[in-house]
């Protein structure tokens, strides 16, 4: 059977580690049920990675921020809705759950200059009644949503 050519070459590299970090690296590898070192390594290298781009302002990227709140606060969760709205261009999606003891979990799908994203993130978690709140961003990014004028052209045709 013949092997199907992928687009992205795959570069082999060889790296010198002292034998506690080795030592360490199997232990990773067994307790997570990585498929081997270098599976392992890619993810680790990845995850630094995403690390350096997130000190790029500039960057846009895609991920999710994350709020725990007193849902009995008051107007806490309008003033969310609003901030969502606010910000359209970059908070893609939401999902919040009732948790016991009315408190919530909200989790908002994100994506835009890492500059922005920081700023939303910063206006959600300081509002009266939020408990905590965080942000996670990752490399990828989301298709586009939508296109501008999109349902003009649509209504155009008819």
């Amino acid at each position: 059977m013949a092997r199907k050519k992928t687009d992205e070459q795959v570069s082999r590299v060889s790296i010198s580690l002292p034998p506690h970090i080795l030592r360490d690296l199997d232990e990773m590898v067994e307790a997570k049920g990585y498929l081997s070192r270098s599976q392992a390594i890619q993810n680790v290298l990845h995850q630094e990675l995403i690390s350096c781009r997130q000190d790029n302002e500039d960057e846009v990227m895609a991920g999710v921020i994350i709020l725990f709140y007193d849902n009995a606060a008051t107007g806490l969760q309008q003033k969310l809705a609003d901030m969502q709205y606010e910000n359209l261009a970059e908070v893609i999606s939401s999902l919040h759950v009732n948790l016991i003891r009315r408190q919530t979990l909200e989790v908002m799908l994100v994506q835009g200059k890492v500059k922005k994203l920081r700023e939303i993130e910063n206006q959600f978690k300081t509002l009266a009644g939020v408990i905590s709140g965080d942000m996670h961003l990752i490399a990828s990014l989301i298709p586009p949503v939508h296109t501008a004028g999109q349902h003009d052209r649509a209504g155009a045709e008819d």
